[in-house]
């Protein structure tokens, strides 16, 4: 793979994109691209003047983006509900839905509107959800993509199905690293799900590296071995929130992205640099466990990807 960067972003005109976390870091970072390169984009998050200011933000950038903010807290799961319902009602298909939005390592156990643990409930529940109900719009897309936010973390990740909400002991890192690992799982299991059933969707996944944001700042706090380390390493082996969305935009956009796969920055350990293939650790491969989340998931969000299937 050359050093992929933005300017190899094929036209995106009458493409329909939904990002979540939008309005910073990241996930505006890759809003922002797509808006660039033509596509109408739908940027959500839980913050309605954050979203005004994103999206003023872009339009000061490409006056003729096609840009909206929806709210959207996937720490609820009536807030998925909800907005999906409103989309629905707004589009009749999705061509692209980037899994974005997340937390990082908080230092107390909190849980979500419906119980579960924040970092589970948001970064991998939410979008399990909201990805099963939208699935009837990307399947009457041409060619649909759906590309989930994993991390480095997930290398150190286990699903532990007997304390999946932290509920019998709690460590942020621990439950941080679970999170991504059932995020990049997802995207794996959706394209095994997506061939069997004949859905049509590209399903894969990507991971920023080091991406200077304000994921740790907002997590763990300016305190602790988190931010110590990330003072020490940041000059070193970090890159900007816009370099950090690349293998994001990669997943999302270009034509050799493959099915399944995982990307993030080729360069220093998978820390920064252009996009590239990225290591996927076995446990992440793991056919039973991704079929026994899979079910797990359906039963906690309440949402059933084969019957929207079957509707579709």
């Amino acid at each position: 793979m050359t050093d992929w960067s933005i300017d190899h972003i094929p036209p995106m005109a009458g493409k329909l994109a939904v990002v979540t976390g939008a309005t910073g870091g990241l996930g505006f970072e890759t809003a922002l691209a797509l808006a660039g390169a033509g596509a109408e984009v739908v940027l959500t998050g839980r913050n309605d003047a954050k979203g005004s200011e994103a999206i003023d933000r872009i339009c000061a950038r490409y006056p003729d983006a096609i840009i909206s903010y929806e709210q959207l807290d996937l720490a609820s799961l009536d807030s998925v509900s909800a907005f999906a319902r409103r989309f629905g009602a707004m589009y009749k298909s999705l061509d692209l839905l980037i899994n974005n939005a997340g937390v990082m390592a908080l230092p107390v156990r909190q849980t979500t509107a419906d119980g579960f643990e924040m970092q589970f409930g948001t970064n991998y529940l939410g979008h399990y959800a909201l990805t099963a109900r939208l699935l009837p719009l990307l399947r009457r897309s041409k060619a649909p993509r759906v590309v989930n936010l994993s991390s480095l973390a997930h290398r150190t990740g286990m699903i532990d199905f007997d304390n999946l909400q932290g509920t019998v002991f709690y460590k942020p890192m621990r439950a941080y690293s679970q999170s991504k690992l059932a995020m990049l799982i997802f995207a794996i299991e959706l394209q095994r799900r997506s061939d069997a059933g004949g859905w049509g969707i590209m399903s894969n996944a990507a991971h920023p590296g080091y991406a200077r944001t304000d994921l740790i700042a907002n997590g763990p706090g300016r305190r602790g071995i988190l931010w110590q380390a990330s003072k020490v390493l940041q000059p070193l082996a970090s890159h900007s929130a816009a370099a950090g969305a690349m293998p994001t935009l990669f997943a999302a956009t270009s034509p050799d992205a493959d099915i399944a796969s995982y990307y993030g920055p080729k360069r220093f350990f998978e820390m920064k640099g252009p996009p590239s293939p990225a290591k996927i650790m076995p446990q992440a491969l793991d056919a039973a466990v991704a079929a026994r989340l899979w079910d797990v998931s359906a039963a906690l969000a309440g949402v059933s990807f084969d019957q929207r299937a079957i509707a579709a």
